[in-house]
């Protein structure tokens, strides 16, 4: 009963680590950069917040299956297959809860003031400089709100992982999964005592992000 719940933390807490590696960049990019084809790079972005999430997952499976570039040269350097493994649904949830954290990263970083930027190009700092130095500190509690959203969102997680990971126990069945299983075997009782403890998880962390939004 534990594992599903275990592997789901495990899940969205990696997500919610790494996820600011790509978001933060790409959300400064958007917030302040002008180039062509800017407008298609915010779409393919968001995208995965507005497609079903079997589209999104039948996709991912396409594309780290075995048969594809980026499945054959993991399953080549590692020995294992990308699909249907715990690094395979972490890939899938990165790249589903992308839009999550860039909206937010993207409204905090839009919402600084722009001397801030033209001070930073006056004393000669590079972008990457700036970005680190001055924009990233003073955007912290749009960092935080972003990385509460993901973690929520990430909990409950379902038709992407279940595409791209299956069902196995202890690697890949998350708690979204295993309620769907129990209320399918009629085993309602397990499937109240899963949901019984993500509905506080998920709620605490609504509340966090409600606060950090009155504190800005």
């Amino acid at each position: 009963m534990l594992e599903p719940l275990v592997l789901s933390a495990k899940l969205a807490l990696i997500t919610t680590l790494l996820i600011p590696l790509a978001a933060a960049p790409l959300a400064y990019v958007l917030a302040f950069r002008r180039f062509p084809g800017k407008s298609l790079l915010d779409a393919l972005v968001s995208l995965p917040m507005v497609l079903p999430p079997t589209v999104l997952g039948f996709a991912l499976l396409l594309v780290m299956s075995p048969q594809s570039p980026l499945g054959a040269a993991w399953e080549s350097l590692t020995g294992h297959r990308l699909v249907f493994s715990f690094t395979g649904i972490l890939l899938a949830s990165l790249v589903y809860n992308l839009p999550f954290a860039v909206q937010p990263l993207r409204t905090a970083f839009e919402k600084l003031d722009p001397r801030l930027l033209e001070a930073c190009a006056v004393l000669g700092m590079s972008p990457i400089a700036a970005f680190f130095r001055v924009v990233l500190p003073c955007s912290l509690p749009g960092l935080a709100a972003a990385s509460v959203l993901v973690f929520a969102h990430s909990l409950g997680e379902f038709g992407v992982i279940l595409m791209v990971g299956g069902s196995i126990p202890g690697s890949t069945r998350v708690a979204a999964i295993a309620i769907y299983e129990a209320v399918e075997a009629l085993r309602y009782d397990d499937a109240f005592k899963l949901c019984l403890a993500l509905v506080p998880m998920s709620f605490v962390a609504l509340l966090a992000i409600n606060r950090m939004n009155r504190g800005r």
